[in-house]
Order: structure tokens, then sequence, then C-alpha cells
């Protein structure tokens, strides 16, 4: 039998030993997120930023794309006319835009789309108009103006928001905690599950009962994700249906990547969903822009399942003509391999011959 202080620390040098590492890490932990979060957010700014452009003439063009893309702050493309433009919108290819062809200028806007960039759109334009509007006032200080020239240059800017944020998610918050909670909840489950399914015995009926289990976890939590918003009133005119399912396949995406590398690698493997919530939250483009974000942490982030599932639920609430396929091919990947890995694991042969502690319960031994 073994000896009930086994494993005990017995001795103050070996506590204060235990201690100094325990500290150590937890110091070494937090100063490399601290160094992140900052690094990734403490002064987000564009980065090609995707703009539209509907201009009068070729020279306008070169000239508006120039001062726009200087400091690549933003990338421009030009459109035929404003329906273009706010197709391109509504499809979630630029952010916003600039109609130059009629009396006076028009800024289209999607704050849907985040309301850094409609809030950069929005100052950019009201700084080039002013500059705009003080010149021709020092122009016509000395000449008779007449009434309606006078009024068009002291108006207020005219813009257009074509996919506005509902009134009950003011700031667009609600999609980072979402996928903060689907992220949270299914690294819990994985990590439960990963302790709970190897005290039985490998074979391919535990690899389908592990998986069935994630499956049905992943609707149910999406369900229980469903539910909450509808008592704050997000996404109040969605689909259900459709959110049921990218709900379901990002929490499955999270589970079965996890619970893979668990399958895989052992407990270790648990660090692949504290990696999502405490690493993929952030660069998810929830609260931080894609655009906004370094380029590494846009390109990690999109390619991770919290960023590909925060984009996929933008999209189909808030932008129903935009393509959404590249998202859920992302989430379809984790997905599957971390599925795979659970099977496969399950179905090679037991290399242990020692009985479970299951085994022991329901033998009596």
């Amino acid at each position: 039998m073994a000896d009930d202080n086994d494993g005990q620390i017995s001795s103050v040098r070996q506590f204060r030993r235990f201690a100094t590492v325990v500290c150590a890490i937890g110091v070494l932990v937090q100063l490399l997120l601290t160094t992140y979060y900052l690094g990734m957010g403490h002064k987000a700014a564009p980065h090609h930023l995707p703009v539209g452009l509907v201009s009068a003439s070729g020279e306008q063009k070169a000239r508006v794309t120039a001062m726009l893309e200087d400091g690549g702050s933003f990338k421009v493309s030009g459109y035929g006319d404003a329906a273009a433009l706010t197709t391109a919108i509504r499809e979630r290819d630029v952010y916003g835009g600039v109609d130059l062809t009629g009396d006076a200028p028009m800024l289209y806007v999607a704050s849907a789309a985040g309301t850094a960039a409609a809030t950069l759109l929005k100052s950019t334009y009201a700084t080039v108009m002013r500059q705009q509007k003080t010149a021709q006032l020092a122009a016509l200080t000395t000449a008779t103006v007449p009434v309606t020239e006078a009024q068009a240059l002291v108006a207020a800017d005219a813009m257009t928001d074509v996919v506005p944020l509902p009134a009950d998610d003011v700031n667009g918050a609600s999609l980072g905690f979402l996928t903060q909670a689907l992220s949270l909840g299914g690294t819990i489950a994985s990590m439960g599950l990963g302790r709970l399914i190897p005290r039985t015995r490998r074979s391919w009926k535990r690899g389908v009962a592990h998986l069935t289990t994630l499956i049905l976890y992943a609707i149910g939590s999406a369900a229980v994700v469903l539910w909450s918003m509808s008592w704050f009133g997000v996404g109040a005119d969605a689909n259900r249906w459709e959110m049921l399912g990218i709900f379901s396949l990002i929490s499955l995406a999270v589970t079965g990547s996890t619970a893979g590398a668990v399958a895989l690698i052992g407990p270790a493997g648990a660090l692949v969903g504290a990696f999502y919530f405490t690493v993929g939250t952030v660069i998810s483009g929830a609260s931080i822009l894609p655009e906004f974000l370094p380029d590494f942490g846009r390109r990690l982030g999109e390619n991770l399942p919290t960023g590909a599932g925060v984009q996929a639920v933008r999209d189909d609430l808030y932008f129903p003509d935009a393509a959404i396929g590249g998202h859920l091919l992302i989430l379809s990947l984790y997905a599957v391999i971390g599925s795979l890995l659970i099977l496969i694991t399950n179905f090679l042969p037991n290399r242990s011959d020692a009985t479970s502690e299951v085994d022991l319960k329901i033998t009596g031994k």
C-alpha cells in the first residue's frame, strides 16, 4: 500500500523551492500575456482598410486614391456608381466609401462591420471636407456669394449608414462576448471529458461515445447561446437555424480540436483550448478589426476557430449577402481533424492491459 504522505512536501526548503517555481511561472505567463495584449491592441491602427470610391473622372480618382492610400491606412477600390459601392459594402468587400459624382460628396459606411472602421471613415471624411470648405470660403471672402452656395458650404456632411448596428448592440461588442463564452465553455468541456474518457478502456466504442458527446455538447451550447442572445434582443431578426448551425460548428471546432489534442498528447493538449481563449479571442476580429491588428495577429486570428467564428457570425447576422464559405471551411477543418484524432487514437490497439478504474469498480476488485 502506498504511503499517504507520498507526494507531500516534507521540508521548508522543498516548500520554498516549489513556491518559487510556481510564482516564477505565474509571473512569466503574466509578462507574456501582457506583452501580447498590448502588442496587439494598445495602439490599434488601420492597415490597408478596404474602402470604395465613386469618382467623376480618372484624374479625380487618381488624386483621391493617392491621398487616401498615402501612409498605408486605406486600400481604395473604384466603382462605377453608388449602387455598385453599396452592393460591395453589403457583401463586405469594403468597409465603406465615398461618392464624389453628385452635387455634394456622399459618405457610405457600415457600422455593423465594425465601429472602429466607421468612426475612422467619418473622421477622415470630415477632415477632408473641412479642408475643402475652408479653402472654398477663403477664395470667396472677397466675392458676392449666392445664399444657396453659402448654405451648401456650411451644411453638415452627407452620410449614409448602409448596414447600421441594431439598437440592442450599439457598440458591436456582442460578438466578442459570445465568442469568449463559446471558447471558454468548450475548453472546460474538453478538459472534463479528457479526464473522464481515459478512465475507460480504449476502443472504437469509447471513441464514438467521446465524439457523440462532443457533438451533443456543441448543439447544446449553441442553443444556450441563442437563448441568452434573445434575452437582450441581439440577433432578433437572424435566421435561428442558420445561427444554431454556425454556433454549433464553432463549439465543435473548439472542443473537437482541443479534445483531439488531449487524445493525441495527453493532458497537455488542453492548452490548445486555453490558447483559443487567452490568445485567440483578442485577435478574433470582434473587438479589434482584423485590419487594425499587426499583420501577424491578423493572419493568425482569421485562421483560428475564434476568428473564423466571429466573422461567420457577423456576416450571418448583419451581412447576408457576404460569402462565408471560407470561414465555415476553417471551422470545419478544426472540427473534422479533431474528431478524426479522437476516433483514430481510440481505434488503435490498447497498448496497456491494465484494468481501468471504471473496470475495477464494476468488477468489485
